[in-house]
């Protein structure tokens, strides 16, 4: 019978900017969200320091001034190619893996996985990507998730990795644990468990199936029968099919100008239509949206989207960008001071089992853009490709909508100009 492993990166926005960094080792770090908006990634240090998550970071300016905290605008660049590397190592390690998110990653391990074996692995990943992971280990989703909790708040006992089922007291832990504590038991199914007297881990465990079932349906009670070791949550190796993909941005400052949105809105769908070549897909519906700033509320107030099905099925940026501009133009309005702009593509079909219309245009032999796509990923990044069309915008342009990002760090593992250097 085999068990799950979960393993978490520790901080992960924050130990990729230590990779490069040494300096910034036992210093606060914090990272910011687009537009350096808000703190969605803290150090221990910074976490010691009552630096909560999400903050406003105009909220946080004295404690980071007098304690020195070190802060980063987000790199999701390097952030999404430390993942694949971490990834990379975990699946040759074990027989299945499901990425759960950027940082976490549910591992196929065989029933005799130990401890000892888990603190190998974890080692290896610290070893090869300078990335630390906590690990924890069950017979179900939950009951790692539970483990890796408990590696993660008590690293000084544990080590970094915890197995529930070799404690010498699992109940005990799961009497300190509140329900809204558990993966998967959110603010409303946590309220309906304390209605029905049930507030612990532990008292959700001892819980009566059918009356769970009766209150909470079939999430609860696959919940429960997942805290007593029955495996209701199957691991997912492969990504479930994609309905659509958006691609969008708040902007840095506010943007009146059409020619300025319609800049905007190319760049969105050259990163949306990107996404959808990757996984062999073709959009058959196109959707656009324009708003305003909801909170400044002194100023008048404008959102609108728009969408319209494809004549066919496609993935070229040049055809999405013409019907998305089209788009634009028919709900834009002179007068307002935009905040963001994006597009969605939905209804997405697989580009083998597509079948073409009777009088549908046949497909050119060389695809131009899955050969940019190439190219950009070998030479450039996503944020930054070498090869754009020109209604991107040019290099010299001024792009008010792009995002602020001032505390950018380089792009140290996917751009040749960025790389580190090191001086003897």
């Amino acid at each position: 019978m085999n068990r799950l492993a979960l393993v978490d990166c520790n901080n992960f926005f924050c130990s990729c900017e230590r990779v490069f960094n040494p300096a910034l080792k036992d210093k606060p770090v914090v990272v910011l969200s687009n537009n350096d908006g808000c703190i969605i990634s803290r150090s221990e240090e910074a976490k010691a320091l009552g630096i909560p998550m999400g903050a406003p970071l105009h909220e946080q300016q004295e404690v980071i001034r007098k304690h020195g905290v070190q802060v980063f605008s987000s790199n999701y660049t390097l952030y999404g190619d430390m993942s694949a590397r971490v990834m990379s190592i975990l699946r040759e390690e074990v027989p299945a893996i499901e990425v759960y998110s950027i940082d976490e990653a549910f591992l196929q391990v065989p029933e005799g996985f130990t401890e000892e074996q888990a603190r190998v692995l974890r080692a290896k990943v610290l070893q090869w990507t300078g990335i630390p992971v906590c690990i924890g280990i069950g017979s179900t989703k939950l009951l790692a998730k539970l483990s890796n909790r408990h590696a993660k708040k008590n690293k000084d006992l544990t080590g970094g990795v915890f197995d529930l089922a070799s404690y010498w007291d699992p109940d005990g832990i799961l009497t300190g644990m509140e329900t809204g504590d558990l993966w998967g038991v959110g603010k409303n199914l946590a309220q309906r468990l304390r209605g029905m007297g049930v507030k612990t881990a532990l008292e959700f465990k001892q819980a009566d199936p059918a009356a769970i079932r009766k209150s909470m349906g079939v999430i609860g009670e696959r919940l429960l029968r997942e805290l007593n070791g029955i495996s209701c949550l199957e691991l997912e190796e492969m990504p479930p099919d994609r309905k659509g993909v958006m691609a969008s941005r708040s902007f840095g400052s506010p943007v009146e100008l059409l020619e300025e949105l319609e800049e905007a809105l190319a760049n969105h769908v050259a990163r949306a239509s990107e996404k959808v070549r990757r996984f062999g897909l073709l959009a058959t519906r196109i959707e656009v949206f324009l708003q305003t700033n909801r909170f400044m509320r002194d100023e008048p107030q404008y959102s609108r989207g728009i969408a319209i099905t494809l004549d066919r099925p496609t993935h070229s940026s040049a055809e999405l960008m013409t019907v998305a501009r089209d788009l634009l133009q028919q709900i834009y309005r002179p007068g307002y001071r935009y905040k963001k702009t994006g597009v969605q593509l939905v209804n997405l079909v697989s580009e083998d089992e597509y079948q073409p219309g009777l009088f549908d245009q046949p497909k050119a032999r060389i695809d131009v853009d899955k050969i940019v796509d190439e190219i950009n990923r070998r030479m450039g990044d996503p944020k930054n490709p070498v090869i754009t069309r020109a209604s991107q915008g040019t290099e010299g342009s001024v792009k008010g909508w792009k995002m602020r990002s001032e505390r950018h760090s380089p792009h140290y593992t996917t751009n040749w100009k960025q790389l580190p250097v090191a001086q003897v």
